[in-house]
């Protein structure tokens, strides 16, 4: 026993000692942003500084990370903060044409490097949602929007009673972090990904009685 234990303690010794001289854990954030700035490089329209967040990507993927949603307090305060960002269409015109609509709800084209400065983009919403009864190809990444004026009592969407609606929709298409901080929907307005008049154009989509979304 003395003889195994002469031959231990100094094995032991060796490696607490390798234990304290291990080097530090790395920093993970710091390893995964030079990667991604390593794997990524400016080409036409599409420029790395996509890939640098704001205050409240920089919150959700710390979440993530962390395997649970953000704190009450943190996710108000950012909800509040993007709520700001919204810019509401200056004429108090809502809608426009839902035929426009759903051809920019089929499109995904646009913002890549080979797309010319100021084209303009598709929404490609049918990638998270179903919207109208004809289509059959949607995905489920989102709730289903098939009915989305119907259900809400949108009769008329200029009047007074539909107002709420109305707003709420488009701020929800402007800045859905507004109503979610984690949403995973784009940020279509405040990213510049589609303009004040496609908007209108998919909010008549969802709202317009006559609309395929609300028959």
């Amino acid at each position: 026993m003395r003889k195994t234990m002469k031959f231990l303690l100094p094995a032991a010794a060796f490696l607490l000692a390798g234990c304290a001289s291990a080097p530090a854990a790395p920093d993970y954030d710091q390893l995964t942003v030079a990667i991604m700035k390593a794997s990524f490089r400016d080409q036409g329209i599409a420029r790395t500084d996509r890939l640098a967040q704001d205050d409240t990507n920089r919150a959700c993927s710390a979440a993530d990370v962390a395997g649970k949603p953000l704190d009450e307090a943190t996710a108000r305060a950012l909800e509040a903060a993007n709520l700001k960002t919204v810019k509401m269409p200056l004429d108090g015109k809502f809608l426009g044409d839902w035929k426009e609509g759903e051809k920019i709800a089929q499109d995904g084209r646009g913002m890549t490097w080979n797309d010319k400065a100021g084209a303009l983009s598709g929404g490609n919403c049918y990638n998270c949602h179903q919207i109208s009864k004809q289509e059959l190809s949607f995905g489920t990444i989102g709730p289903s929007l098939y009915h989305y004026g119907k259900t809400r009592g949108v009769t008329d969407p200029d009047s007074p009673a539909a107002r709420a609606v109305v707003e709420y929709t488009w701020r929800k298409i402007w800045n859905a972090k507004s109503y979610n901080a984690c949403s995973d929907m784009p940020r279509f307005g405040h990213a510049g990904i589609l303009n004040e008049q496609q908007i209108r154009d998919v909010m008549a989509l969802l709202l317009d009685p006559k609309s395929p979304v609300n028959q």
